[in-house]
């Protein structure tokens, strides 16, 4: 008999307001007499028996919220799961396993329990498999691992004897765990009398007296990653560390936490960031399921194999295929022929604070063409978007009038209303058209967001529904604030393409900010470079063409980038390799 796992999002689930009930009086197995969905008395809403559920797909298309989720799961899992939340709720099968003398990175999509198995070899969780009516033991655990490297490694980590350091995903947590200054904070965390000089590595010095209330996402982030790496732990955890990062930054962080590994030290990292992700790992462990309902985890592989493999969505060794697509890069980093229509123009600018000072350029934006913007944190990016909408004045210089839809750096949860709500406001008219219904609405996958209340959302689906709402306005120009952020490696691309196709087709044009190498190749036409020094001085160079803007950016970081021969996604190749010379010594840091 095939196990299947039927999951219900009870806050979406309408039963007894604007449904009645429509998943159980659809159900196949419930008109034979039998009780496959039920109500449940303590919150009115259904249960669904997984053991007589036949998985016929009637009753997710039938659900007027769409939330229910019933997968069959691959008939070669016939293990229990090593978690599961409760009655038709997520359920984790395998975890990944830390290799001492290694840094092993984990790659997979948003909702399929990354971060729940990190909770859970951190000592943050404690797996219940699969009995969450009933706690197991830690013998039952233990036993349950009797004989692999994972019986070892719970053994002394519920006995005390193996100490664990965990940077987590919601660094926006951290003012509200800890109340007092940056330097307090790494005073405390400190175990190994290195923070100094981690400090001093990424550029921290002006923020110690800084309360942490005060720290922008990406000071946030690195003081983060500090503390950890300060603590004195047989295995570290860090989860997303490149978020909000610069692209400065998550050089120096990858080449921080890839030093942290030694022969008695493990190290697991989880991130969406490819480039950074093979740059960090030395080996990769790959989730796959269905987006809140499983995840399992593959066997260990090389770092380009396994980036490849989960790209190509199938692995052969456990003989499954996750995606029903591969995910593909252009084959040449060749730019883009585009409008020489102007769109509209920035005269020289300049911006004065009390402590900082931005100049920019002259330039021009075209029709159709996408503006990549990068640069380190703290060299006027984000201000400078501010100029372009109008939100923030130029001491010196002006923008020429236009209407500029801006998607801020870090969307706000905390407002009132459902996704669509805030989609419908922006988009008016233009909400109910088929172009909207399949360029914004099925392309991001908000569809089934609709009635979801915007408060609920998680970072990534946050994060699409402001793309969504900046483009559905009637503008010219359309500004983003780092759209890659929390966002997986697929949504990225679906992002970068939605973005210049809808450019594209509407004759605007889109300026980015974004950190990711990746995406601003896959996005990018034309560049800016912010240049200077971070909370000083910024100053630009550009706009100019992207490979020259890229080539600008790789030589600052002093890294140079190849092609993938199979994927032909971009590669840091590593210092001092017969590719990375023979690039420096032409000049080529941007691949070619």
């Amino acid at each position: 008999m095939a196990r299947r796992v039927a999951v219900i999002e009870r806050v979406r689930c309408k039963n007894g307001t604007t449904c009645d009930f429509i998943c159980g009086h659809y159900c196949p197995v419930n008109r034979t007499g039998k009780d496959c969905i039920v109500i449940n008395k303590l919150d009115n809403k259904p249960i669904i028996d997984e053991v007589l559920c036949t998985g016929c797909g009637i009753c997710p298309k039938r659900c007027p919220v769409q939330c229910i989720v019933v997968v069959n799961l691959p008939e070669r899992l016939k293990e229990d799961p090593v978690h599961r939340y409760g009655d038709n709720e997520f359920e984790l099968f395998k975890l990944p396993i830390p290799k001492f003398g290694a840094v092993v990175g984990i790659l997979g999509r948003n909702g399929i329990g990354k971060s729940t198995a990190l909770n859970i070899l951190s000592g943050n969780l404690k797996p219940n498999l699969g009995h969450y009516r009933k706690q197991p033991s830690d013998a039952d655990i233990v036993g349950r691992y009797s004989g692999s490297h994972l019986g070892a490694y719970f053994e002394k980590l519920f006995a005390g004897r193996m100490s664990v350091s965990y940077k987590p995903q919601r660094i926006d947590l951290l003012p509200k765990m800890f109340s007092g200054t940056v330097g307090e904070l790494l005073g405390k965390a400190d175990e190994r009398g290195v923070a100094g000089r981690l400090v001093e590595e990424l550029g921290m010095k002006d923020i110690m007296s800084r309360e942490l209330s005060k720290l922008s996402g990406g000071e946030l982030q690195k003081v983060a990653i500090v503390a950890a790496a300060s603590k004195k732990a047989d295995v570290y955890y860090f989860d997303e560390p490149a978020s909000f990062c610069d692209i400065t930054t998550r050089i120096k962080v990858a080449r921080l936490i890839k030093g942290l590994a030694s022969k008695d030290v493990a190290v697991m990292v989880v991130e969406h960031d490819l480039a950074t992700l093979d740059y960090i790992s030395d080996e990769i462990q790959i989730f796959y399921g269905e987006h809140g309902a499983y995840g399992i985890v593959s066997q260990s592989k090389s770092v380009r194999r396994g980036i490849n493999e989960y790209l190509d969505g199938y692995l052969p060794d456990d003989n499954v295929r996750f995606r029903d697509y591969a995910i593909k890069f252009a084959s040449t980093s060749s730019e883009r022929d585009t409008s020489r229509d102007v769109l509209f123009s920035f005269n020289e600018m300049e911006k004065r604070f009390e402590h900082f000072r931005l100049t920019t350029n002259a330039g021009v934006v075209h029709k159709g063409e996408v503006m990549a913007v990068m640069g380190a944190n703290a060299l006027g990016k984000t201000t400078f978007l501010k100029m372009l909408a109008g939100m923030e004045k130029p001491d010196r210089g002006k923008v020429q009038k236009v209407k500029i839809a801006y998607k801020q750096q870090y969307p706000d949860s905390d407002v009132d209303g459902t996704v669509k709500d805030w989609l419908v406001r922006a988009a008016k008219e233009r909400y109910g058209s088929g172009w909207y219904k399949q360029g914004i609405l099925e392309k991001l996958g908000l569809g089934r967001l609709l009635d979801r209340e915007v408060r609920e959302l998680s970072g990534g689906e946050l994060q699409k529904l402001f793309i969504g709402v900046t483009l559905s306005q009637e503008c010219d120009i359309f500004a983003f604030d780092e759209p890659s952020a929390f966002i997986d490696v697929e949504d990225r691309l679906i992002v970068a393409d939605v973005i210049k196709d809808f450019v594209i087709r509407k004759a605007v044009c889109a300026v980015v900010v974004d950190h990711d190498v990746q995406f601003i190749d896959h996005t990018g036409d034309s560049m800016l470079i912010f240049e200077g020094k971070p909370g000083v001085e910024g100053h630009v160079v550009g706009p100019v063409g992207k490979r020259d803007g890229m080539n600008d950016v790789l030589k600052m970081l002093d890294i140079t980038y190849r092609h993938d021969k199979e994927t032909q996604r971009p590669r840091i190749n590593k210092p001092g390799s017969a590719l990375d010379r023979e690039q420096r010594g032409r000049g080529q840091y941007y691949y070619v």
